[in-house]
């Protein structure tokens, strides 16, 4: 069956690079599509918003798959049929999800890399993805204090941290291929 393949993301560094890899490749497939067919009244200063985040997710993405060289897994076929993307509350409410998972997952995955310039490299990317999920959550409620993320940062004021096999579990639906991640940061 066409997409229902087996896609192992290695083990070591190579192992979390794949995964950023394989999360990258989602988010950079969503906005493309939220680009490409803009919800139902999105306005300028939306869609600009919307564009400059592909544009990030793509830089992100065509970064991984240059590091890894021939041990960088196959595209992916995303599976966005849950998300209706004429509706602005779906699309956000996607956005919001792929960019909070994002934010968690490399922060979860943070610890398993070894090379120190893998980890900074990470940490430049990290960033960006908290700015994506500020401004998605500022999108959703305009001037309110949600952009915080107070629904997912801690009373020390730390963001969550997941690991990699409840990350894949969490984005699953939105993958054709199955994702293997059983080795990652061994």
């Amino acid at each position: 069956m066409p997409g229902s393949d087996v896609v192992d993301l290695g083990d070591g560094d190579f192992g979390v690079l794949n995964y950023a890899y394989a999360l990258e490749q989602l988010e950079a497939a969503f906005y493309a599509k939220v680009v490409d067919s803009p919800y139902a009244g999105i306005t300028d200063a939306e869609k600009a918003i919307l564009t400059d985040i592909r544009d990030h997710e793509i830089v992100h993405r065509e970064f991984f798959k240059a590091a890894l060289g021939n041990k960088a897994i196959k595209g992916l076929t995303p599976n966005f049929d849950a998300i209706d993307f004429s509706s602005k509350a779906a699309v956000l409410g996607a956005a919001k999800l792929f960019e909070d998972t994002g934010v968690a997952a490399y922060n979860g995955a943070g610890k398993l890399i070894k090379n120190p310039e893998y980890l900074l490299l990470a940490g430049k990317i990290v960033s960006v993805e908290a700015r994506h999920a500020a401004v998605i959550r500022d999108l959703i409620n305009p001037k309110s204090a949600d952009f915080a993320g107070d629904d997912i940062v801690d009373m020390n004021g730390f963001d969550k941290a997941v690991a990699p096999g409840d990350i894949l579990s969490a984005v699953k639906v939105y993958v054709r291929e199955t994702i293997n991640g059983a080795h990652v940061g061994q």
